[in-house]
This record gives C-alpha cells, structure tokens and sequence, in this order.
C-alpha cells in the first residue's frame, strides 16, 4: 500500500521519514516532489567498463539553465536528503517531466529500507531541452512493507551508496565481485 499524504506527515512526525528541506507545499495526495540540484555530471571516457570505475566530470547548471543533449547519461541529485526507516521509497519522474521527454532514471527507481541520502538520478532526453537547478524533478511514494528488516541498507556491509554526498555520485558496479 502507498502511504496517503496524512500517513507522510506522522511518518515525518515519528521520525521514520526524513526528507530536508520539507516544504508542506511540497507534499501531494500520496507521494512528495524533489527538486534537481545544481549539480550534474557526465562519463568522460568510453566505453564504459562495469568492472572498473568510470571517471566522470562533475559541472554545475548555470543559473540560464542548461540544454540536455539526448544520447548522453547526466547525473544529477536531488536538493532534498532523505531517510527512510519503515518504508520503501520509490523515485518516479513527475508527469510534467515526462511530457517534455525527460527521464530521471534508467533503473533505479527504488529505494531500500534504511537509505540515507540524497538520491542519484539517471537523466536521458528524447529532444534537446533546457533544465534549471532548482526546478521540481521527481516525487517519492513510499509503500509499507510486510515483515521485520533484518538488516537497513545504511549498515549493509558492502552497501555502495552510504557516502553522503551533495553531488551525483556515478556506478559503483565494479565493488561486485562477478
């Protein structure tokens, strides 16, 4: 079951959710907007290798904005860090995003229990199009679960994505032993 609007608030209330900044206005019938950050990022050298780490150029979205390029992987971050503690939290792209061809993740829309982050966003285009720090990107639905977690993602061993970070932070693969 997804949480409703009330049910966000008391999980905000009881500390189960965290999301700063929250702006109440922000929040809508069951689900919570986030916002790009200014700060992106590209692969600098191809092809890409899963089995070694891929450098990337981190850049900032200048206050004009920026024109995405379709083809080309940017990594964006969300302005709002999130903790979720009893509920599974799900990314998915506003409708207004996809109606302009944007996609904000490839395949990781979502979150396991115990994430502490900000979240990392896969962006692609279908067209060229001009994106703005700030501007409303995504929304978080969170679903209860079913059952007791034996182990939150933040004190997995070999969890990848703990390291708090104002910037999108790129693949992490190759730490999988394959």
């Amino acid at each position: 079951m997804i949480l409703t609007d009330k049910k966000i608030l008391e999980a905000i209330e009881k500390g189960d959710i965290v999301i700063d900044p929250f702006d109440r206005k922000n929040l809508g019938t069951n689900s919570y907007d986030v916002h790009l950050d200014k700060y992106l990022a590209i692969y600098t050298e191809f092809p890409l290798d899963a089995r070694k780490p891929n450098p990337v150029h981190h850049f900032e979205i200048p206050p004009e904005g920026f024109v995405l390029q379709p083809g080309v992987l940017y990594l964006g971050v969300t302005v709002e860090y999130t903790e979720t503690h009893k509920y599974v939290p799900f990314l998915e792209g506003k409708s207004s995003i996809g109606r302009l061809g944007i996609d904000i993740h490839a395949t990781a829309g979502k979150g396991d229990v115990g994430f502490c982050n900000r979240w990392t966003l896969e962006i692609s285009c279908i067209h060229p199009i001009r994106i703005y720090a700030g501007m409303p990107i995504g929304q978080l639905i969170y679903f209860n679960i079913d059952g007791e977690i034996e182990r939150m993602y933040h004190s997995k061993p070999g969890a990848k994505y703990t390291q708090h970070s104002i910037r999108p932070i790129e693949s992490m693969m190759w730490k999988n032993e394959f």
